[in-house]
């Protein structure tokens, strides 16, 4: 899983932007400001780092060229800058800095997507779009939408349900491991708290399976993991 640090001090499109990336199958670590920032890059520096920089330029305790600079100095992390200016000025002079990107608000969220997997390949490192849409017996998921549907009825799940299986959705047809799915989904210091993933694997299958002692939805690869039936070409 790639880790995206988010800086962005607009607490709304913060969150927005946090869900639908994690959505997309991204680790999230979000920042406020540049302390934030600063703490958040520090950590990742000595555990798993991070992949890509989402920096918006107007902060409330300084500016984005100078965290841009400071990353710049470290690392070739990519940079996308997201910001509302719409001046070129500051764009030719972010990119001579050392940005990747320049995305001026308000944007899509499948331009932003499509940047950031451009930014990661130029650093080698591929990244398909991710899969946001399921549909199998009757089973229909539309992530974007937050919307899960049986047999033609919405199901309400809680945020921790919905979690889990839009992990699985993102991987339909392939096996997730229990720690895949407890580290994305719960975090990484619960890998081992494989109880967790049981019991809300069970209430996802009260939920969404015919019979949940005979699922077929919902499938158990033993001693290894979960996996969603391929979905319907």
């Amino acid at each position: 899983m790639l880790t995206v640090l988010l800086i962005e001090d607009d607490r709304e499109l913060r969150a927005t932007l946090r869900e639908a990336l994690e959505i997309e199958g991204y680790r999230i670590l979000a920042a406020a400001g540049t302390a934030d920032a600063r703490a958040l890059m520090a950590h990742a520096g000595r555990a798993s780092g991070i992949d890509l920089v989402l920096l918006d330029l107007s902060l409330p305790d300084g500016t984005g060229d100078t965290l841009l600079a400071e990353i710049r100095r470290d690392s070739a992390t990519p940079v996308i800058v997201v910001t509302a200016q719409q001046d070129e000025d500051p764009k030719i002079r972010l990119l001579d800095a050392g940005a990747d990107d320049y995305l001026v608000k308000p944007f899509s969220l499948g331009e932003l997507l499509a940047r950031m997997r451009v930014a990661l390949r130029h650093r080698g490192t591929v990244v398909e779009a991710a899969l946001t849409r399921y549909e199998h017996d009757g089973l229909r998921v539309d992530l974007d939408a937050r919307r899960v549907q049986l047999d033609g009825t919405d199901v309400h799940l809680t945020p921790t349900e919905y979690r889990l299986l839009a992990r699985l959705v993102r991987n339909a047809g392939r096996v997730v491991t229990h720690r895949q799915l407890l580290a994305d989904v719960w975090g990484p210091e619960y890998v081992e708290h494989t109880h967790y993933l049981r019991l809300y694997m069970a209430q996802l299958r009260a939920k969404l399976e015919d019979d949940p002692a005979d699922p077929r939805r919902l499938l158990t690869e033993t001693g290894v993991g979960y996996r969603l039936a391929e979905p319907v070409p």
